[in-house]
């Protein structure tokens, strides 16, 4: 059963999703979650307060997409779990999208953003190190220039977004890596 602070995160990242942050009133997220302005209070100071604790959630779930098996994980791997996440979980990545892109919450996650990033890059360039020594840092860039590229394609500017298509494109790219 999940407590109220995890009903009202959840409440909170689905309304974030659908109607973006600014656009969101602490009494809708009340209202979704079935609780009163005084229990989200009882939890969070404020709406950017809850804006950060999704935003740093959600960087723990993609940071543990590639934690799981660090020393069986490869690129390949990788590759296989970022697409099975975009096409399982499309909220939560178009949630990501949304607060990472608005001013408003851009400024506000401004550090979490830049740990983010951080992160990312220092996990990828960990298993380009495995292969490609000698380049394993422009690599890491390009791989995660190209993955930003498609999820961003994918949940923003396209219908018919050939999402299967470019997964494969980008396994034959890096299969012998």
């Amino acid at each position: 059963m999940k407590t109220k602070k995890e009903l009202i995160l959840e409440a909170a990242a689905t309304l974030f999703a659908e109607h973006g942050f600014d656009k969101t009133a602490v009494a809708t997220i009340c209202e979704k979650a079935n609780v009163s302005k005084g229990l989200v209070y009882h939890h969070f100071k404020s709406k950017d307060e809850i804006l950060i604790e999704i935003f740093e959630q959600s960087t723990n779930k993609m940071k543990h997409l590639g934690d799981e098996e660090t020393s069986k994980m490869n690129i390949v791997n990788l590759i296989e779990r970022i697409f099975f996440g975009l096409e399982n979980n499309r909220q939560f990545f178009q949630m990501n999208l949304n607060i990472m892109f608005q001013p408003s919450t851009k400024k506000i996650l401004e550090k979490q953003i830049k740990e983010r990033a951080i992160q990312l890059f220092n996990s990828v360039k960990h298993l380009f190190d495995k292969t490609s020594k000698g380049n394993s840092e422009i690599l890491s860039y390009i791989f995660i220039s190209e993955i930003d590229g498609i999820a961003l394609s994918y949940l923003s500017s396209f219908n018919n977004y050939p999402l299967k298509e470019m997964k494969e494109q980008l396994l034959q790219k890096y299969k012998n890596d």
